[in-house]
């Protein structure tokens, strides 16, 4: 049985093995298009619904998550003034996060599929806070920094999405750069993975009544200190999408 939104297919009701190949096939076209509107939350919601199931459990039961849950608050392009961002001191959230989107080219995450129960919210809320925790963790967006990330997310949320991409960038790793300082980048996902445990939650958090606080102040609310980590001169970046003839 499927559920056709817009021109996507959705799944319901498939095996475990028919939503991994689903959502690696989605994993896969968001390697080049990581800001695809379809694949991204087909991707998430074959691995994560069950997840992001329990964490609504979960966050009901805080004073923050509950109010989440209940106002479904947004972070998406056209609920998200840039421009009100920009006007804010150096050194704040809101300045640094606006300022993320200049330094990267990118504009913020926005969806139009229907937000009907508060799983889908929660893995909306994710998608749209995603560049958020790069500005707090201080996670490049280079291939590392994401797949650090990834780890973080993992540790923090227990995603399986986020699990698949680290096996994913095992292969993509090994295409660039073969085993070279292969302990030393297993050594940093570890390291990442214990951060995003031992930190806040990030589902549970309002994200949008900190604007106006300093970064490093954000950061030390919310996440645990990083262990030291080896540094990595090669396989930093992901190779360019191949060119067809």
């Amino acid at each position: 049985m499927v559920l056709v939104m817009d021109v996507a297919v959705w799944p319901l009701g498939a095996s475990l093995p028919k939503r991994l190949a689903i959502g690696f096939n989605a994993l896969r076209i968001l390697q080049y298009e990581p800001d695809h509107p379809v694949q991204g939350p087909l991707f998430e919601w074959c691995l994560d619904n069950g997840v992001q199931k329990k964490l609504a459990v979960k966050m009901r039961q805080t004073e923050v998550g509950s109010r989440l849950i209940a106002q479904r608050p947004t972070l998406q392009g056209p609920d998200l003034d840039l421009s009100a961002l920009r006007a804010m001191p150096d050194g704040t959230l809101g300045r640094e996060f606006a300022r993320y989107f200049e330094k990267n080219g990118i504009q913020p995450f926005r969806t139009t599929f229907a937000i009907d129960s508060d799983d889908v919210y929660l893995a909306k809320r994710y998608r749209e806070t995603h560049d958020l925790l790069h500005v707090i963790t201080g996670y490049a967006t280079h291939f590392l920094g994401e797949m650090e990330l990834q780890a973080f997310v993992l540790g923090n949320l227990g995603l399986p999405s986020a699990a698949m991409i680290l096996v994913f960038s095992l292969g993509i790793r090994f295409q660039v750069a073969g085993f070279r300082e292969w302990s030393a980048y297993l050594k940093r996902l570890r390291v990442a993975y214990r951060r995003g445990a031992r930190s806040k939650m990030m589902l549970d958090v309002e994200f949008e009544k900190r604007w106006l606080q300093p970064v490093s102040q954000v950061t030390a609310e919310l996440c645990a200190e990083s262990e030291p980590v080896p540094e990595i001169t090669v396989g930093i970046h992901q190779p360019p999408k191949p060119t067809t003839a």
